[in-house]
């Protein structure tokens, strides 16, 4: 009965193992989410530039700090390829744009509304965030912000 158990175990461990976040190294899944105004906005519409997503909420408190050093960088290298896809996790549209306003966000933000994307790409914790190259390849994930400039560097 205990040999059953165990094997049961693993097969539910790998099971969940295979269905985790998009790996480093893969062309990025694609996203089709809508802006502040009600657009829909392609990930693929991007292609050409580094990409950072960034998969965030108002009620989240690190994602607020995170949010200063995301306007710091988007500042020093929109002009050099640099965009950032914002996807908001907020409960609602009302707060989403409260915050955006607050923390003065000029780069692209997406509502991930009642949290699909989120839940398909298995993000577990906020902020939470990937990189894309030039190419729409993910190139690095969950980078913390010392290391987030280094990496943009690389990939303009």
């Amino acid at each position: 009965m205990k040999v059953k158990f165990f094997w049961v175990f693993v097969s539910i461990l790998f099971a969940t193992i295979s269905i985790a976040q998009p790996p480093i190294g893969i062309q990025c899944p694609e996203i089709s989410l809508k802006d502040v105004d009600g657009n829909l906005v392609t990930i693929s519409s991007l292609k050409g530039k580094v990409v950072i997503i960034d998969f965030w909420a108002t009620w989240c408190g690190p994602c607020r700090v995170a949010n200063k050093t995301l306007r710091k960088l988007y500042a020093s290298y929109k002009e050099k390829g640099l965009e950032i896809y914002s996807i908001s996790c907020d409960y609602t549209q009302n707060a989403w744009k409260r915050g955006i306003k607050a923390d003065k966000m000029t780069w692209l933000q997406v509502f991930d509304e009642n949290m699909a994307t989120s839940t398909k790409w298995r993000i577990g914790y906020l902020p939470f965030t990937f990189i894309l190259d030039k190419n729409g390849k993910i190139v690095a994930a969950d980078l913390e912000a010392k290391d987030l400039e280094t990496a943009i560097k690389k990939y303009l």
